[in-house]
């Protein structure tokens, strides 16, 4: 019989404990090997703390934090010593998140594809309207850069950059 033991994940972060298992036979061992190296993996991505979702999410604690406080993501449960315990559940709603805010939808644009995401009964053409406005968005953005950068390129075009105080630069916006 094996007794239990702390262990750490492969990642050596969060750590669980090992539970008493008896070996029968050697088959039994061999099974027991693989089932105990799967359950360790289980247990180690079944309770994350914030500081492993947050390095296996690339969000900043502060970020799920404040996603929690908002209510893009649902507060974890706490573990008996106070610390939050994330679900591989929440962690895939925060890679969720993640990859909308990524395409830069908006907080309240990823609420709304969140309700979507969950809800198994959503049409395809509500999930498109708020992907079609995100886009129309981004296209209207994209020209006031274009013109934002003509601007700026026109007046590096009538400034000399030499050792004179004088610049187009410096003109055009004092104006």
């Amino acid at each position: 019989m094996v007794e239990g033991a702390i262990y750490r994940n492969q990642n050596n972060c969060q750590p669980f404990t090992l539970l008493t298992f008896q070996l029968l036979e050697p088959l039994s061992f061999w099974l027991s090997t693989n089932a105990m190296a799967n359950k360790r993996i289980m247990m180690s991505t079944l309770h994350m703390n914030i500081g492993t979702v947050a390095q296996r999410s690339g969000v900043p604690p502060k970020t799920i934090r404040y996603y929690e406080d908002i209510g893009l993501l649902t507060p974890p449960e706490r573990m008996a010593n106070g610390y939050r315990s994330y679900s591989p559940t929440e962690m895939h709603t925060l890679q969720f998140i993640k990859r909308a805010r990524s395409l830069g939808f908006s907080v309240e644009q990823v609420r709304g594809l969140l309700d979507l995401w969950r809800d198994r009964s959503r049409r395809s053409k509500a999930v498109k309207a708020i992907a079609a406005r995100h886009l129309q968005v981004l296209d209207q953005k994209m020209e006031e850069l274009k013109t934002m950068r003509k601007a700026i390129a026109d007046m590096m075009a009538r400034c000399s950059g030499d050792e004179r105080p004088e610049c187009p630069i410096i003109d055009d916006l004092a104006r």
